[in-house]
């Protein structure tokens, strides 16, 4: 049976079971930690013990897996993330590999690559990326699963282009899936399907993250007639789009026929220093961006709205399947 790589070892594909396709367990930078955390608003310990509570909060409503696509400018450390999943062995926690950013590339790829002053061939973010997926992470031994990358507001900067490139040569390399982060105002999506299906990249293998914060339903159904996934995956963050929004779209695009090619997440953390160091800034600000809410408030209305329960199985089991397989 064809596997598919956890921070715990490879895992049969068709027992993953429920999968939330978008979640994070910390969003922290570790320059932040290392010189303005400890002693103050950072206790490791007392934060993994209550990653873990929170976690099994997610068993404890039948999910079996989260994809966490933190990488590279999100803070990624998996030492940590390994500790947390040896205590939540119910929950397979499927990591990224990848580099987040809204504007420039990492100033350690600055002068190397392609087109730079040290044009040196290939890409070397594509030697990290494919390293990270067949060898393993560090000195972990954790396998990234799937490619990470981003275009925000700011739009195909040429550091954005660069890394999207790199995400599609090593999708070519590997046969890894690709979600990349999309701002929905601007359409991103579309410039991202273009891009990667120009570098030859299996749009089935997409997920066009945050198109859930769109109720367009053309700009929706465009992307997924081209074969990509559509990640509605951020509920709980009512600033950008309330929830009844986006049950509203899900529930008129399952009636379309498009619930194949749908995956469901909240885009939530355990703790995220975007905020600040106090925990309590983002229940107070967007009480339900948590890992609860789907399975206690979002279901419920979109079975309501008219969804389901097999199609609620393609978007929760099914398509994660389908996307992890190789």
């Amino acid at each position: 049976m064809p596997a598919v790589e956890t921070v715990r070892g490879p895992v049969d594909v068709t027992v993953l079971g429920r999968t939330l396709m978008h979640e994070h367990v910390f969003i922290l930078s570790t320059e932040n930690v290392e010189n303005y955390g400890h002693g103050d608003w950072w206790d490791e310990e007392e934060k993994v013990s209550d990653a873990v509570a929170k976690l099994r909060e997610l068993v404890d409503r039948g999910i079996t897996a989260i994809a966490d696509p933190t990488v590279w400018g999100l803070g990624r450390y998996i030492p940590r993330i390994r500790r947390i999943a040896e205590q939540v062995p119910e929950l397979n926690i499927i990591v990224a590999t990848g580099i987040y950013t809204y504007n420039d590339i990492p100033l350690q790829f600055h002068f190397r690559g392609p087109g730079t002053m040290l044009d040196e061939g290939p890409d070397p973010m594509i030697a990290h990326f494919t390293r990270d997926l067949t060898e393993g992470i560090a000195d972990t031994g954790v396998k990234a699963a799937f490619l990470k990358c981003a275009m925000d507001a700011p739009g195909l900067t040429p550091g954005v282009e660069r890394i999207l490139r790199a995400v599609a040569g090593t999708h070519r390399e590997t046969g890894a899936p690709v979600t990349v982060h999309t701002e929905s105002s601007i359409h991103a999506g579309r410039t991202v399907v273009d891009i990667l299906g120009e570098e030859g990249v299996d749009l089935t293998k997409v997920v066009i993250g945050h198109a859930g914060d769109s109720n367009d339903l053309d700009y929706l159904m465009e992307l997924a007639d081209t074969g990509a996934i559509l990640g509605m995956d951020r509920f709980g963050l009512d600033i950008i789009n309330p929830t009844g929004n986006r049950v509203a779209t899900i529930a008129s695009l399952c009636e379309r026929g498009y619930a194949d090619r749908i995956v469901l997440s909240h885009d939530a953390s355990c703790f995220i220093d975007w905020f600040g160091p106090d925990p309590a800034t983002v229940p107070a600000m967007q009480p339900n961006w948590n890992y609860r809410h789907i399975s206690d408030d979002v279901l419920p209305a979109l079975r309501a709205a008219g969804v389901t329960d097999a199609q609620l199985g393609q978007m929760l089991v099914d398509n994660p399947r389908r996307y992890f397989t190789r």
